[in-house]
């Protein structure tokens, strides 16, 4: 799909910052070590100058995770009715201008679910109740392009590389890795995604969405609102993570490294044609199912 006309797009600043900082420790030898810390800055969000939440991020990309943060919130339903975005680190703002004002925002605000998001997650108004209107379109995908993808994802971590401490996200398609992100929270890197989608009108219904970070209610939440109906992670899931890709047909593979992963929902959706040769089996193992010997 084309991309939003320049003359429909909000008009932006370009304030993205440096995604680590240079820091001095002493290692376990008691020498000094020249070192790299990922930043971590706080950026509060003003909608028509009404505060609406501060958010910890790196601040590498702050206009699109704003945008994403109002499109996964459900704040702001129309990208066009959004006329600027400006970020100002002096004052670690990101003022949010509309054409016409926008109806119901402490209502919204006023109803939330704090979730699993590093301390940080929380979804606001009816998200939770509306996910049984989401419709997902059924995905297939090969157990060799699960590997392929994973390998070349290894490429892309270059924050997590030089500094730790940073999640990863990536819009993928067969093969071909389109966007990575990375940040100090695994919601504010999907988030980042959704605004680049929202505003480049990238369709999501043959995407792969990966991060690594676990999968929790809220990361289904919202790749399910962008229309993305494969879930990959190299991290673990929880029940209402779960519970939820069941619900609106998220196909949700976990621990995914290597050539090891699980499909935990929409395993009819996994071509199995990749298969790893049968690890012999140590001495003193057993199989799935069989007793220990009395």
């Amino acid at each position: 799909m084309d991309a939003l006309p320049n003359a429909k797009r909000p008009l932006m600043t370009d304030a993205g910052l440096s995604a680590a900082v240079e820091a001095v420790a002493i290692d376990e030898y008691g020498a000094i070590r020249n070192s790299h810390v990922a930043a971590e800055r706080a950026l509060t969000l003003y909608l028509d100058k009404q505060e609406l939440v501060t958010l910890m991020t790196l601040g590498t990309r702050p206009e699109m995770l704003v945008l994403g943060w109002l499109r996964n919130q459900r704040l702001i339903q129309d990208i066009e009715q959004i006329k600027a975005i400006q970020v100002d680190w002096e004052t670690d703002s990101a003022a949010i201008t509309t054409f016409e004002g926008i109806q119901g925002v402490k209502e919204k605000m006023a109803r939330k679910t704090v979730t699993t998001g590093c301390g940080q997650g929380t979804v606001f108004g009816d998200l939770m109740d509306d996910l049984e209107k989401i419709e997902l379109p059924r995905r297939s995908i090969r157990q060799s392009e699960i590997y392929r993808l994973l390998h070349t994802l290894n490429e892309y971590n270059q924050v997590y590389q030089r500094a730790g401490a940073v999640h990863g996200c990536a819009l993928c398609s067969e093969e071909q890795i389109h966007l990575f992100i990375e940040d100090v929270g695994r919601h504010n890197a999907v988030d980042a995604i959704a605004g680049h989608m929202w505003l480049e009108e990238t369709d999501g219904s043959d995407k792969i969405f990966y991060t690594t970070g676990r999968l929790t209610s809220e990361m289904v939440i919202k790749v399910a609102q962008m229309g993305i109906p494969v879930l990959l992670s190299r991290s673990g899931i929880t029940q209402m993570g779960l519970e939820l890709a069941r619900k609106v047909g998220v196909t949700l593979i976990a621990r995914a490294k290597g050539r090891h992963f699980l499909v935990y929902n929409g395993a009819d959706q996994i071509s199995f044609d990749a298969v790893p040769e049968i690890r012999p089996q140590k001495s003193g193992a057993r199989q799935a199912g069989q007793s220990k010997s009395r």
